[in-house]
């Protein structure tokens, strides 16, 4: 368990994550990390569940349509 700190950035507020939080989320400045809302609280993740959507969709579709994404592939 870590302990964040809010603090004041603008008009917002941020969260300092410590070095080793973010190793364990291999995550570094910049990156993109994803609040959600589960049964238990939240849960803070560098995985993006809409794109993993698409992303079953997608491969839904290019399981179909095999044949069809072969002879465009030409």
């Amino acid at each position: 368990m870590f302990t964040l700190k809010l603090t004041q950035v603008g008009n917002s507020v941020g969260v300092v994550l410590p070095k080793e939080a973010l190793a364990q989320l291999k995550i570094e400045k910049g990156d993109t990390l994803f609040l959600t809302e589960t049964p238990g609280g939240f849960r803070l993740t560098t995985y993006d569940p809409e794109f993993e959507s698409q992303m079953t969709a997608a491969r839904k579709i290019m399981k179909r349509r095999r044949n069809v994404l072969r002879e465009l592939a030409k």
